[in-house]
């Protein structure tokens, strides 16, 4: 199937610390949902949450998978994740390097 035919999404996530995104990303690129997951090891985030303004040290991640497949990838994630409502996100991908997409086409399931 063509690459147009197969949209490739990328997935925000974030999580607790490295140790529970490093968990999720190693399951979600062994079992093929996701090609690649990249890392970004900290963040400090700012939100509301039970009506209360809280700050946190977070981890990004950033699941490359096709669009089909996301479904699966938040219930994986939902899954293993600690926190009660974390934070998955599909982001469309328009475009990129076509040897790149055909690679990540091909390691996902």
């Amino acid at each position: 199937m063509s690459i147009s035919k197969q949209p490739v999404i990328f997935v925000y996530i974030t999580a607790a610390d490295s140790r529970e995104a490093r968990k999720i990303g190693y399951e979600l690129v062994q079992s093929r949902l996701a090609a690649c997951i990249n890392i970004f090891p900290q963040m400090k985030s700012i939100y509301r949450w039970q009506g209360k303004i809280e700050q946190s040290n977070e981890v990004v991640m950033i699941a490359k998978t096709k669009k089909a497949l996301f479904k699966k990838v938040e219930k994986k994630v939902l899954s293993m994740h600690s926190y009660s409502c974390p934070c998955i996100i599909k982001i469309p991908v328009s475009g990129g390097n076509k040897k790149y997409m055909k690679w990540l086409l091909g390691e996902t399931r």
